[in-house]
């Protein structure tokens, strides 16, 4: 694999330690995918996760390129990737990006807004999505639709391995509250969302959730736009180093729905 490590950063300062800062970032060259990694404190999987994510992006009939979002981690996230990118090579670019404003949101709003990719999506660090999921993703898209996600409650999907019961019953909680404002889905926070590019950049520059509510109103903003969402059922992986805390990212994540409903 020729791998090549690419790093931008924003205008202006950016509080990430782990990002190599450049007087100037160059532009991204043109490629079909950009699959977008937010990243907090991730260093002890992200370079597994890269393993395998380029691996199967460089089997593709599609270019791609990996970008990973540097969340602000105060662990070796951003050097880890730098390491990756030393060791393997191949033809799918890496690029390391820091986003200073706090949240997953915020994280994925930057990765894919700094692109220009005809197709573009996340998913989470931790790959508890297969990522061989990006075949049908990438189909659905193909086809005309706007955006594809992946449900772990959709009829067809399955748990590997469960969240723990307090997640489980705070994840009934939180899908009864989100009915009322994304319509005819059943999971709104699955971590793996692919998107067509002229339909996710109308949608994210209206957003202004950053946190782990982020999805709803990003799904939200799509509905209302009229665009088509494809739901698809995976197998599901808990991963057991998930950044979300109930207490501390529950609590702002329903406040955010809150607002959404007043708004």
């Amino acid at each position: 694999m020729n791998t090549k490590l690419e790093v931008a950063v924003p205008p202006g300062p950016v509080h990430t330690p782990n990002v190599v800062t450049m007087a100037s970032a160059h532009p991204r060259s043109a490629v079909d995918l950009e699959v977008i990694v937010p990243a907090y404190n991730e260093a002890d999987c992200i370079s597994g996760t890269l393993v395998k994510t380029v691996e199967f992006l460089e089997s593709q009939p599609w270019s791609s390129r990996v970008v990973v979002v540097d969340n602000g981690s105060s662990d070796d996230t951003g050097s880890v990737v730098r390491r990756f990118s030393l060791e393997y090579s191949g033809n799918v670019p890496i690029t390391l990006i820091g986003c200073g404003r706090p949240g997953k949101g915020a994280a994925v709003r930057r990765g894919i807004l700094s692109g220009t990719s005809r197709y573009t999506g996340f998913f989470d660090a931790d790959l508890a999505t297969p990522i061989e999921t990006l075949h049908i993703a990438m189909s659905h898209l193909g086809q005309g639709a706007a955006a594809v996600i992946a449900s772990r409650h959709c009829p067809g999907s399955t748990f590997v391995r469960q969240q723990p019961v307090g997640r489980r019953l705070g994840g009934m909680a939180f899908r009864a509250l989100t009915r009322s404002i994304v319509g005819n889905v059943h999971d709104t926070q699955c971590g793996f969302k692919f998107f067509d590019r002229r339909a996710i950049n109308l949608a994210l520059v209206q957003c202004r959730t950053t946190g782990f509510a982020f999805d709803v109103e990003l799904l939200r903003r799509l509905q209302c736009a009229g665009e088509q969402i494809v739901e698809i059922p995976v197998a599901w992986t808990d991963g057991s180093s998930s950044t979300f805390r109930p207490v501390r990212d529950g609590a702002a994540s329903f406040g955010a729905i809150y607002q959404m409903y007043k708004g």
